[in-house]
């Protein structure tokens, strides 16, 4: 912890910033942090702005600081220009606060698309201007061919772009456009209450509704210093392994969709639908959407509840082994999948990447057990991980992470606590901030926030793992087939909406 110690140190401290320290560096000390990211000393957890500030969350161990620089010329040094994980939040701060990090190879607007009628809008806006065509990178070579899919795709998803450079069907390079998506969330944050903010918050991605808004409701409940009753805690554990058992199944059968092996997705698809709606009958909302807040929860189990998720769990108990044999013992299957689109464990560490990405290449940090966040920290469960990296890797660890999954909601509704399912939060008397990090199904999701006077929020960044993930994806693909890349892109699953923010 060498290295986040020094800059602690040396830093000022900034006051009521909770659990997590945060301190105001100099451009030295900055500059020493990013050598520790570039050396692999510690691990970008996000990188956000303000309209003359830069944040950089970081992660040591299982240590998690916010060191913080002044940009009073609204300029300050790369973060991108030595740690490469860093390029496209970077450019995203250039897009939303006009703030230059210098050095910064790559200049391209991200999130900004030209249909914002001003640049820099969370900044210090100025007049829109007619910008020349998006230049993708070029590939130099014989026998290439660039192959252009989206922003609409033939299915109903999001919108995103995929240029494709290849040598006959060999993948040779990937590169994505994405920002399609954006829809202002940070701006709209900006002054809400506490109640509106959470519901905002809970939209950010729809998969992830509990992940965000527990990520949201932790970090406001740090801010004012108080904590959500036991039994709110331990079932916010419950929808959050719900929401994880439900898309993880989804992945599941949409991966081995994707190899033309559409009976395991219409087994999946049953479960999933299963868990739905147990959700559906327990909380009054398949998604859970609205039901986690500030202070606690707004849902309760009662005795029928509890017996018909013991009766689902039940279900998923005596179904999935039998899918997962007809998955293991699919030779066809075993094809498409094994040493598909191989994500190096070098690759996985440098980017961060969370959750079934991260752990199927090595990676295995899981934020329930490395921050210890309640009730998690008296719970019996394991991580899975595993070093392929490959499709197949990525589909076990998902098989495994519901077979735990099932285990947790077991423990909890055999050990959920009584009493209260709220504590009204008290208003803050003076600007606050707080921070939290949860394991959604896709790896860690950060809140960051700021509360003023009033209460309301003055500033919150949201960041889904995706943002480190989705650079991944273009890197596994190379040396591919074309074909292959919807299965490369399911087993990631990335979020769109996450992502644009």
């Amino acid at each position: 912890m060498a290295m986040l110690n020094e800059l602690l140190t040396d830093g000022r401290p900034v006051t009521r910033h909770m659990p997590y320290p945060r301190v105001v560096v100099d451009t030295p000390a900055w500059s020493t942090a990013l050598i520790g990211l570039a050396d692999g000393a510690c691990t970008l957890l996000a990188l956000w702005a303000e309209t003359d500030t830069v944040h950089m969350a970081l992660l040591e161990g299982e240590t998690v600081a916010v060191i913080s620089l002044s940009c009073p010329d609204r300029r300050y040094p790369s973060v991108g220009r030595l740690h490469p994980p860093a390029l496209r939040l970077e450019r995203a701060i250039r897009d939303l606060f006009g703030l230059e990090p210098e050095g910064l190879p790559d200049l391209r607007p991200w999130l900004d698309h030209g249909q914002w009628g001003k640049r820099h809008p969370l900044g210090a806006p100025l007049p829109d201007r007619a910008e020349p065509p998006y230049a993708f990178l070029p590939a130099e070579g014989r026998s290439l061919n660039e192959i252009a899919v989206g922003p609409v795709h033939a299915g109903i998803i999001e919108p995103g772009h995929f240029r494709f450079t290849t040598n006959g069907e060999t993948v040779v390079r990937l590169e994505q456009r994405l920002g399609y998506t954006h829809k202002g969330v940070e701006s709209l944050l900006c002054g809400a209450g506490l109640d509106q903010a959470a519901r905002l918050a809970g939209r950010v991605s729809g998969d992830s509704t509990v992940a965000y808004a527990l990520a949201f409701a932790r970090a406001a409940e740090a801010a004012l210093g108080t904590e959500a009753p036991p039994r709110a805690a331990w079932l916010r554990a419950l929808m959050a392994e719900l929401e994880r058992v439900a898309n993880h199944l989804g992945d599941i059968g949409a991966i081995c969709n994707d190899a033309s092996f559409s009976i395991m997705h219409a087994h999946c698809g049953a479960l999933r639908e299963r868990v739905l709606r147990a959700a559906d009958a327990v909380f009054g909302h398949r998604l859970m959407r609205d039901r986690i807040v500030p202070g606690g929860v707004t849902a309760d189990i009662d005795r029928d509840g509890a017996a018909g998720m013991r009766a689902a769990v039940a279900e998923i108990r005596q179904r999935l082994p039998k899918l997962i044999a007809i998955y293991d013992n699919t030779a066809s299957l075993q094809d498409r999948t094994v040493g598909t689109g191989t994500l190096s464990p070098e690759l996985a560490r440098q980017y961060g990447a969370g959750g079934f990405v991260g752990r199927a290449s090595g990676r295995r940090f899981d934020a329930r057990r490395a921050l210890r966040m309640p009730p998690y920290d008296v719970l019996s469960f394991e991580v899975p991980e595993l070093p392929d990296g490959d499709v197949n890797a990525r589909v076990w660890v998902r098989i495994r992470e519901v077979e735990q999954s099932v285990r947790l909601i077991e423990q909890i509704l055999d050990a959920l606590p009584s009493g209260a399912i709220r504590s009204e939060p008290a208003p803050a008397a003076e600007q606050r901030e707080g921070m939290a990090i949860v394991e959604g199904f896709r790896g860690d999701v950060l809140a960051w926030l700021r509360l003023d006077e009033k209460g309301a929020v003055a500033r919150c960044h949201l960041r889904d793992p995706s943002w480190f993930q989705w650079p991944l994806l273009e890197a596994v693909i190379e040396g591919n087939i074309v074909a292959d890349f919807p299965l490369c892109n399911k087993s990631f699953n990335c979020s769109y909406s996450g992502h644009d923010l």
